[in-house]
C-alpha cells in the first residue's frame, strides 16, 4: 500500500515489510515518517485498536530492538536493507487474557504468538499441558471434529507439540495424534475465539508465559543472573532456571528505579519498604539497557493503568466487544441451529436415499421374483400336468396292483388251502403209514409165530412119526403073528387107529401152508417197502412245493413293486399240471391202501 501525500511533488519514501503472526505487509513510507506512523498504518491495516500490547521489533546486531514510536524510523538503529523489516509482534502482556483482551484480532494475535513460544520452547510447558493445548489450537482450526471428515492421519502436517516433547516420550506421531484427538472431540460446540481464548487462559499460567530475559551482573565481578520482566514485576533468576526466581520485586512494592550510564551501566530498584536493601545489577551492553529500561517503564504503566476506570475508549470498545460477542453468540447459535437442521436434513435425505434405494433394490428384487414366480408358476403348471398324468397312470397302476394283490390274495389264500390239504393228507399218510409199518410188524410177528408154531408143529410131527415108528417096531411081530397086516393106503398116507386116537399126517399141506405165510408175509414187506418210499417222495414234494410257494409269495410282492414303479407286471406263477396229476395219484393210491 502506497502513501500518498497531499502535496503535487510526490515525497522521498523507503520501502518497508511488515510480518505480523499470520501475514506479511509490504508499505512505502516518507522518510519523516516516525514510528508512530508506520505503527499506527499496521494497527489500521490489521484493524487493531489495542495497539498498547504491541510493538514493531527489528533485529540489530545480534539482539533485537522496539522501535520508538517519538522518533523517525530512518533515525533510529534500523536495519539499512530495502524493505526494511519489521515484525508485529505483542510488547507487553496482559495479567488476566480474559478481562483485558477486548477485540477478537487481539486474542488471534496472541493466541499465535504464545503458541509459537511455546512450540520454538521460549514458554516452557509440561507435556500434559502441551496436549491440552494442541487440542484447542486443532478446535480453533478445525472446528468440531468429525470422525467422517477427519480421518486418521489429517494432524500430520500440523506442528502442535515442542520437539523437546516429543523426543521426551517414545511415541510415534499416529499415538500423539490418538491422544490429541480425543481431548479435541471433547470441545465441540466451542467457537474458533472461544477456543483460542481457552488456549490463552491456560498458557498464561505457565511460569515463563510473557516474560523477557535478559543477562545481568550483581557486581562488577560478574556474577552472572538471569532479569525477568514481565506485568507482574521484575525477578531475579538465577542463570540456568528460568521457571522459579530467586527474588521478586512486584510493580506495586517498587518505589523508584533508577538508570545510570557511567563506565558500566547500572540499574537500581528501591523497594517501597525501606527497611528492604536497594538491589543493584549491571549490564554492559547500551541496546539491552535501553530495552531493560523501556519494558520496565511499559509494563509499569499498564500496571498502573489497569488499576484505574477504563477510558471512555477503552469502555466503548469493551461495550461494541459485549454487543460483538452477543451479536455472535446469536450467530452461532443460528448457525448451530441451521447446522442442526441442516444436519437432520441431510440425514433425512440420506436416510430417503437409502430408503429409495432399498425401494429401488426391492423393486428390483420383487420383479426378479415375480419373474422367477411366473418362470415357477409356468414349471409348476407343466409339472402339475405331469404329475396329473403320472397320477393317472399311477392310479390305473394302482388299480391293475390292487387287483394284481387280491389275484395273489386268494392265490396265496387257495395256495394256503391247497397246503393245509396237502399237509392234512400228508398227516393221514403219515398216520396211514404208521398204521401199515405197525400192522407190518404186526404180521410179521404173527408170521413169525406161525414159523415157530410150524417148527414145533414139524418137531411133533417128528417126535410122532419116530414114536410111531418106535410103536410099529415093537407091536408088529405081534400083529403079525396073529394076522397079516393090510396093505398100505395108497399116497403114503397112514391112519393110525389105536382106540380113540387118530393121527393124519399130510406132508404136502404144511409146506403148502408155510411157503403161503412167507410169500404173504414177502408181500407185505415189499408193499411196506413200497409205501415208504412213496412217503418219501411225497414229503419231498411238498417241500419243493413250500418253496415255490416261497418264490411265488416273493415273485408276487416284486411283480407289485414293479407295477408301483412303472414296470409291466410279471405272469403270476401257476403250478405245473404234471405236478398236480401225480399228486393226485398219489393221493388216490393211499386213499385205496
Amino acid at each position: 500500500m502506497s502513501i500518498l501525500g497531499l502535496k503535487k511533488k510526490q515525497p522521498k519514501t523507503f520501502k518497508v515489510k511488515v510480518i505480523t503472526m499470520d501475514a506479511e505487509m509490504e508499505f512505502s513510507c516518507e522518510v519523516k515518517w516516525k514510528g508512530k506512523d508506520l505503527f499506527d498504518l499496521v494497527c489500521r491495516t490489521v484493524g487493531l485498536r489495542e495497539t498498547w500490547f504491541f510493538g514493531l521489533r527489528y533485529t540489530v546486531k545480534e539482539t533485537y530492538a522496539w522501535l520508538k514510536p517519538e522518533k523517525r524510523v530512518l533515525d533510529q538503529d534500523v536495519p539499512k536493507d530495502s524493505p526494511i523489516t519489521f515484525h508485529f509482534l505483542a510488547k507487553f502482556f496482559p495479567e488476566k487474557v480474559e478481562e483485558e483482551l477486548v477485540q477478537e484480532i487481539t486474542q488471534h494475535l496472541f493466541f499465535l504468538q504464545v503458541k509459537k513460544q511455546i512450540l520454538d520452547e521460549e514458554i516452557f510447558c509440561s507435556p500434559e499441558a502441551s496436549v491440552l493445548l494442541a487440542s484447542y489450537a486443532v478446535q480453533a482450526k478445525y472446528g468440531d471434529y468429525d470422525p467422517n471428515f477427519h480421518k486418521p492421519g489429517f494432524l500430520a502436517q500440523d506442528e502442535l507439540l515442542p520437539k523437546r516433547v516429543l523426543m521426551q516420550y517414545q511415541m510415534t506421531p499416529d499415538m500423539w495424534e490418538e491422544k490429541i484427538t480425543a481431548w479435541y472431540a471433547e470441545h465441540r460446540g466451542i467457537a474458533r475465539d472461544e477456543a483460542e481464548m481457552d488456549y490463552l487462559k491456560i498458557a498464561q499460567d505457565l511460569e515463563m508465559y510473557g516474560v523477557s530475559y535478559f543477562s545481568i551482573t550483581q557486581n562488577k565481578r560478574d556474577t552472572d543472573l538471569q532479569l525477568g520482566v514481565d506485568a507482574q514485576g521484575l525477578h531475579i533468576y538465577s542463570p540456568n532456571s528460568k521457571l522459579n526466581p530467586n527474588k521478586s520485586f512486584p510493580w506495586s512494592g517498587i518505589r523508584n528505579i533508577s538508570y545510570s550510564e557511567k563506565e558500566v551501566t547500572t540499574f537500581t530498584i528501591k523497594p517501597l519498604d525501606k527497611k528492604m536493601d536497594v538491589f543493584k545489577f549491571y549490564s554492559s551492553q547500551l541496546r539491552v539497557n535501553k530495552l531493560i529500561l523501556q519494558l520496565c517503564i511499559g509494563n509499569h504503566d499498564l500496571f498502573m493503568r489497569r488499576r484505574k476506570v477504563d477510558s471512555i475508549e477503552v469502555q466503548q470498545m469493551k461495550a461494541q466487544a459485549k454487543e460483538e460477542k452477543a451479536r455472535k453468540k446469536v450467530e452461532r447459535q443460528i448457525l448451530a441451529r441451521e447446522k442442526q437442521m441442516r444436519e437432520e436434513a441431510e440425514r433425512a435425505k440420506e436416510e430417503m436415499e437409502r430408503r429409495l434405494f432399498q425401494l429401488q433394490d426391492e423393486a428390483r428384487l420383487a420383479n426378479e421374483a415375480l419373474i422367477r414366480s411366473e418362470e415357477t408358476a409356468d414349471l409348476l403348471a407343466e409339472k402339475a400336468q405331469i404329475a396329473e398324468e403320472e397320477a393317472k397312470l399311477l392310479a390305473h397302476k394302482a388299480a391293475e396292483a390292487e387287483q394284481e394283490r387280491q389275484r395273489l390274495e386268494v392265490t396265496a389264500l387257495k395256495t394256503k388251502e391247497e397246503k393245509r390239504l396237502m399237509e392234512q393228507k400228508m398227516r393221514e399218510a403219515e398216520q396211514l403209514a404208521v398204521k401199515l409199518v405197525e400192522q407190518s410188524e404186526r404180521r410179521s410177528k404173527e408170521a413169525d409165530h406161525l414159523k415157530q408154531d410150524l417148527t414145533e408143529a414139524k418137531d411133533a410131527e417128528r417126535r410122532a412119526k419116530q414114536k410111531l415108528l418106535e410103536i410099529t417096531k415093537t407091536t408088529y411081530p405081534i400083529i403079525a403073528a396073529y394076522s397079516s397086516p393090510p396093505p398100505p393106503p395108497e399116497g403114503g398116507e397112514m391112519v393110525l387107529d389105536s382106540g380113540s386116537m387118530q393121527i393124519d399126517f399130510k406132508d404136502s399141506d404144511m409146506k403148502r401152508l408155510s411157503m403161503e405165510i412167507e410169500r404173504e408175509r414177502l408181500e407185505y414187506v415189499e408193499k411196506s417197502k413200497h409205501l415208504q418210499d412213496q412217503l418219501k417222495e411225497l414229503k419231498s414234494e411238498i417241500e419243493s412245493l413250500k418253496l415255490e410257494e416261497q418264490q411265488q409269495q416273493q415273485a408276487g410282492v416284486y411283480s407289485f413293486r414293479n407295477e408301483a414303479r412303472g414296470y409291466p407286471p410279471e405272469p403270476p406263477y401257476m403250478p405245473h399240471s404234471n405236478r398236480n396229476s401225480a399228486y393226485m395219484a398219489q393221493m388216490a393210491f393211499f386213499e385205496e391202501v
